[in-house]
């Protein structure tokens, strides 16, 4: 009905739900921000909120919530103490509170974890987001400021200053109290939170209304960065906040015990829990698997219990009784383990088990169907149980599996990753060089080069607006969630199964996802072959066409969320786009790039192209100093500068763009000798490439100053 009175209204409406809908995307960073609503949502079901109530009655919790103290406030506590847990309570009691109050103060709040939302950009987005979405009136004004923001060149999403700015602008305008929350300040590289805290100590010097709370490990450095800010400790010694955590677990976990077993389990593990929350969550599944029912058994077990500073050697307890000491059951669960330890999203049991199958398989895995015989999902989900979040869900498809809390990464890390004498970063690196190789053996697999990933049908149907439905008259546009992210946005839209296409249950992810482990390895001798890099990029090939259609849609909807055509791309641009710097430069020096049908025509160009498209634009100098420069020291790559410079409003932002300038500088005097210096003057004046206009200009002027 409002569109046929007003059709103008209804397509401008549409237009900035369809715009919003996007910025939502952008600052949720990939669905990260909705994970952290999730992750709130089940921290409920894991306290016991007589625990927390410490919490509220500390007099430095009194005077920051009623304003007659320091403005910002941090709970404090080492690994595994609940502070996750106590700042999901206080994040409720804060709501709770709110209601009653107007104008009703707002609680914005954020979770950083292991996997990029400790970023400070990923933080300001964040918290901008839960704002947006408390208060709707502010929409259509930061709607308007993020395209105007566009307009002129800053990419609001990824630059911190100018989200900086607009919060800072729009809390001054606001007539009520707000509270932003950011759990697991630890999470933070020392750079994000050295901006996050200086912005936070700016805001609220501006905004009056404006408080802070925040939780960390209590490490020095961090220490010294909260000078100032009032501080609470969660206590190692308070035996009833012990007891009551204790007592929350085992009637959640193990309700069938007798009732006297159960008390003695309380009593003892209340009296060694020493504040370690992990510590408890995971001795009473110990005790739940172990299936003791008996006083005598429990006294046992109680004995030789490791106590709560040797959270590693319950760990090996537990991986110890899980894999029941079977060489095979612990090959698999280790390889399981360390694929959660740097995945870059939660997978399904499937695909864990496809993944840990292959990463451990004596024999050649030659064909998808010989890999979905060797996978044993549930056997191996069974084995890491007690490292895991709970899998209520029996779904084997839904991406529900992760680590359960990030001390138990750290065991991983140092158990298994490498030689005892390496550094914690370096352990990481050969993680991540394990999970490449899974994925890159997966992606090699003959289906992946053999089968076309969409019929003609689906492409066709790919080509139809958001929303079309070919078999009704109502074009009203879908109901608009304000929670939007991709998942939302996507969910009416036609998606697409890549296993019933034949591509296996891993797909997926090696993917999405095998670049980004890609970028993550440097270290010589755990770089990737050449010779699979360039069967899995292929120029031209069904392999490359299949792996990139696939990671511009990571949730399978038949719409892409972002261009990315697979004839542009080669080995060189891959590696130039997502490679490290070390295996770029193995390749700069070792690939046959000119004699092979693997790369496209002209490789360097294409790569040089996409570096000034997408890329870090330092490695434009690899390539330059390397065999293959010639065939960029040319009209046509200053051309493509100037053109990139000038259409791309996002990259006048990007760092080292003095790196294109000054390489260009280097060739003034072949532009001259070949006659195109004023040819570029030209074009770099139309297009309006400030930089470039200025560079020849400069030169001139020097030449003629000479010739005087």
């Amino acid at each position: 009905m409002i569109r046929k009175v007003c059709p103008y209204s209804y397509i401008c409406c549409k237009h900035l739900k369809l715009i919003w809908c996007a910025v939502v995307g952008w600052l949720g960073n990939g669905g990260k921000s909705k994970g952290s609503s999730q992750h709130h949502a089940s921290l409920r079901n894991l306290r016991s909120d007589d625990a927390c109530q410490f919490l509220l009655e500390n007099s430095k919790f009194t005077q920051w919530y009623h304003g007659t103290g320091p403005r910002q406030l941090a709970i404090l506590g080492a690994m595994g103490s609940g502070k996750t847990v106590a700042m999901s309570f206080l994040i409720d009691e804060l709501r709770r509170r709110n209601q009653h109050q107007l104008p009703q103060p707002k609680v914005c709040f954020h979770y950083c974890r292991d996997d990029g939302t400790g970023e400070a950009v990923h933080v300001l987005s964040s918290l901008i987001l839960s704002l947006l979405q408390q208060l709707p009136g502010l929409k259509k004004g930061f709607v308007e400021w993020y395209q105007q923001a566009t307009s002129s060149g800053i990419d609001p999403a990824t630059d911190f200053k100018t989200l900086e700015e607009w919060l800072a602008n729009t809390l001054q305008t606001l007539d009520r109290p707000l509270i932003f929350t950011i759990d697991g300040l630890d999470e933070c590289d020392k750079q994000s939170r050295n901006r996050l805290l200086q912005s936070l100590r700016n805001l609220t010097r501006e905004t009056p209304r404006l408080k802070i709370l925040l939780s960390s490990r209590p490490d020095p450095a961090i220490m010294k960065q909260l000078r100032g800010v009032s501080t609470i400790c969660v206590p190692s010694d308070d035996a009833t906040r012990d007891r009551l955590i204790v007592k929350k677990t085992v009637e959640t976990r193990l309700t069938d015990l007798p009732e006297q077993v159960k008390a003695l389990t309380i009593e003892e593990l209340s009296r060694l829990a020493q504040g370690s929350a992990i510590w408890t969550k995971m001795t009473v599944e110990l005790i739940e698997i172990r299936k003791i029912s008996a006083l005598g058994p429990l006294r046992a077990f109680l004995k030789e219990l490791p106590q709560p500073e040797r959270l590693s050697e319950l760990y090996a307890n537990l991986f110890s009784r899980y894999t029941g000491d079977d060489p095979e059951n612990q090959k698999l669960a280790i390889a399981a383990l360390e694929i959660l330890a740097v995945a870059r999203r939660p997978l399904s049991i499937l695909e864990l088990g496809w993944a840990a199958s292959l990463g451990t398989a004596t024999d050649a895995v030659t064909r998808v169907g010989a890999l979905a015989e060797l996978a044993d999902p549930l056997r191996i989900l069974n084995l890491i149980r007690p490292f895991v979040v709970p899998v209520y869900d029996r779904d084997m498809t839904k991406r529900q599996v992760k680590l359960v809390h990030q001390s138990v990464k750290e065991f991983i890390v140092q158990q298994w990753a490498a030689p005892e004498h390496a550094q914690p970063q370096q352990r990481i690196e050969r993680l991540e060089a394990r999970l490449l190789n899974i994925c890159i053996r997966y992606l090699l697999l003959p289906e992946m080069g053999n089968e076309d990933l969409f019929s003609d049908v689906l492409l066709a149907i790919g080509e139809l607006p958001h929303g079309s439905d070919l078999f009704t008259d109502d074009d009203q546009p879908n109901e608009y969630d304000h929670y939007c992210s991709w998942e939302a946005w996507e969910e009416d839209m036609i998606h697409y199964d890549p296993v019933a296409r034949g591509f296996g249950e891993f797909f997926v992810y090696a993917s999405c996802y095998w670049t980004e482990h890609l970028g993550a390895v440097s270290t010589e001798t755990l770089l990737p072959s050449l010779d699979d890099i360039e069967l899995v990029c292929q120029a031209g090939s069904k392999r490359l066409q299949n792996w990139i259609l696939q990671n511009c849609r990571p949730d399978c909807a038949i719409k892409p969320r972002f261009p990315f055509d697979p004839s542009l791309y080669d080995p060189l641009s891959i590696v130039s786009l997502y490679g490290s710097e070390a295996l770029l430069q193995r390749m700069l020096d070792r690939a046959d790039v000119g004699n092979t049908d693997r790369y496209l025509p002209d490789a360097a160009m294409a790569a040089a192209d996409q570096i000034l498209q997408f890329g870090d634009l330092s490695r434009l100098e690899l390539l330059w100093r390397s065999k293959l420069g010639p065939q960029i020291r040319n009209r046509t790559f200053a051309k493509l500068a100037v053109k990139q410079w000038s259409m791309r409003p996002f990259d006048k932002q990007r760092s080292r763009w003095d790196v294109v300038f000054g390489l260009i500088d280097g060739m003034f005097d072949l532009m001259v000798k070949e006659g195109w210096d004023g040819e570029l003057l030209r074009a770099a004046t139309q297009t309006g490439c400030t930089p470039m206009v200025q560079l020849l200009s400069d030169k001139v002027q020097q030449i003629s100053e000479a010739s005087h």
